[in-house]
């Protein structure tokens, strides 16, 4: 059996991210969605909510599984037994990085293959933080996430009192 790991932040998961996934499954026998719970970014949604909404939206598809982890990827990769990590490249200031990771990756873990799939044209601007900035100032962010996705937004921005910075702001405020 041939499992894929997908990881990421999903903070959130949004329609780039879930057509990776889809697009990934159809290539594997298992793709495991891997929320990661310590990222070294601030982070909107606990990783709870995180792996809730992530498992939510891939609850229609037997092949993909949701988890979260800790750690190195390729770590996580040798415990369940994964032979390929999956990405996604948006754009091509995305490839350098993937590319640096990939080779890291693999100096740690020669057996896990990396393999990035080109996104969607339509979510080539899509990213998290651009979903979150635009969910912050009050922007409609339907064609972006799901809506159990919108709704969270929508939940959290109105929870959180307006000095706290948990969205660094780009030019979308201008």
């Amino acid at each position: 059996m041939v499992r894929g790991v997908f990881p990421g932040t999903f903070d959130p998961i949004h329609y780039g991210h879930i057509d990776i996934a889809r697009r990934a499954a159809r290539l594997f026998d298992e793709l495991v969605v891997a929320v990661y719970d310590r990222p070294l970014k601030n982070l909107l949604f606990s990783p709870e909510e995180r792996l809730s909404y992530v498992r939510i939206s891939f609850a229609d598809d037997p092949k993909i599984k949701v988890t979260g982890y800790s750690g190195l990827t390729v770590d996580y990769c040798k415990q369940i037994d994964a032979q390929v990590i999956v990405r996604g490249l948006r754009v091509f200031s995305d490839f350098e990085h993937e590319f640096k990771m990939a080779l890291a990756n693999n100096r740690l873990a020669p057996n896990v293959d990396v393999i990035a799939l080109i996104t969607a044209e339509e979510h080539t601007f899509l990213s998290s933080s651009t979903v979150r900035e635009i969910a912050a100032l009050g922007g409609d962010v339907t064609s972006m996430v799901p809506e159990h996705v919108k709704q969270a937004l929508i939940t959290k921005f109105a929870s959180l009192s307006s000095d706290q910075n948990v969205v660094p702001m780009t030019a979308l405020r201008d």
